[in-house]
């Protein structure tokens, strides 16, 4: 049997949830019931935090236990924030499915995204990571300042696209 849970201790779950909406409570609780926690209220409470930013889109959630108390705070993909950059309208998973991105972003918002993300990156420096980003595009599907990704990836290799430093 494994050791008895201490609830002074912090311990950080992550969990992949659909923004806005209630998961399901069996889902959660191999997780968070040795926890001491309610899956059911766990549920709400993310759905609570990512139904104004993250609505219909996948995000990766960081839960926060201690003393029995859940802190939840939206730890985002690089894939949802190029397509919460795309500002596509809400729409619901059930209805509509194999969704296109087929939509244009600014190189701007690729560097701000690639800011967000540099420190789960393991690119050397900033250019590295917008090069990253710019891959997440090619694979959402979506051009940048209307143009292929590729295209911008192999620019910034030879030097014709400038990348701040930070």
């Amino acid at each position: 049997m494994p050791p008895k849970f201490d609830p002074s201790q912090v311990v950080d779950v992550f969990v992949r949830v659909t923004g806005g909406e209630v998961g399901a409570a069996s889902s959660l609780a191999p997780k968070i019931g040795p926890l001491g926690l309610s899956p059911k209220k766990i549920g709400e409470d993310i759905a609570k935090e990512t139904a104004k930013d993250w609505k219909g889109l996948r995000v990766t959630v960081k839960l926060t236990v201690q003393n029995r108390q859940a802190k939840v705070t939206v730890v985002p993909s690089a894939a949802a924030l190029v397509i919460k950059a795309l500002k596509e309208p809400e729409r619901d998973r059930k209805k509509t499915k194999n969704i296109k991105h087929n939509g244009n972003i600014g190189l701007d918002d690729v560097i701000e995204i690639a800011k967000v993300m540099r420190p789960r990156s393991m690119a050397k420096d900033l250019k590295g990571t917008v090069k990253e980003i710019l891959g997440t595009c090619v694979s959402v599907g979506c051009t940048v300042d209307g143009e292929d990704p590729k295209d911008l990836q192999q620019e910034i290799d030879d030097g014709d696209v400038d990348v701040p430093l930070e």
